[in-house]
């Protein structure tokens, strides 16, 4: 009784590997990783989509300057610096931050993508993004 039972788990596994892992439905295949010479190089592509003309879709214009930093003391420091690797925009862009979360920028910056920024600049930098763009001191 236990050699047939272990038998038929034997067979049903078998069979349902079988369904499983067909891959018939390739073109070219011959055996899991084996394909005919005459397809290699060849992929079925879906249909191509259709597309309606009636669709309406706009977007404002692209802005075509970066918008200014706030005036103030840092300013030319951050505008140089930070131009080094990105658009002062990546700063515009952001909601108003936290005072902590500028400073962890700023050396995330330094340590993690390698910004050339002496420690002396990188103070003025930060001190600059907490003067005006945190959440209490941001106007723009």
């Amino acid at each position: 009784m236990k050699k047939i039972r272990f038998t038929l788990g034997g067979l049903f596994l078998f069979l349902l590997g079988e369904t499983v892992l067909a891959q018939d439905k390739l073109p070219g295949l011959v055996y899991s990783g084996q394909y005919l010479k005459s397809t290699l190089g060849s992929i079925t592509q879906p249909d191509q989509m259709q597309h309606s003309l009636d669709a309406i879709y706009s977007v404002g214009e692209y802005p075509l300057s970066t918008p200014a930093l706030i005036s103030g003391k840092g300013q030319e420091t951050t505008q140089i610096s930070c131009r080094f690797c990105h658009s002062t925009t990546y700063i515009t862009m952001q909601p108003p931050l936290p005072a902590a979360t500028w400073k962890n920028e700023v050396y995330k910056m330094i340590n993690a993508f390698g910004a050339p920024i002496p420690e002396a600049d990188a103070k003025q930098i930060i001190a600059y993004l907490q003067s005006y763009y945190t959440p209490e001191t941001r106007k723009q």
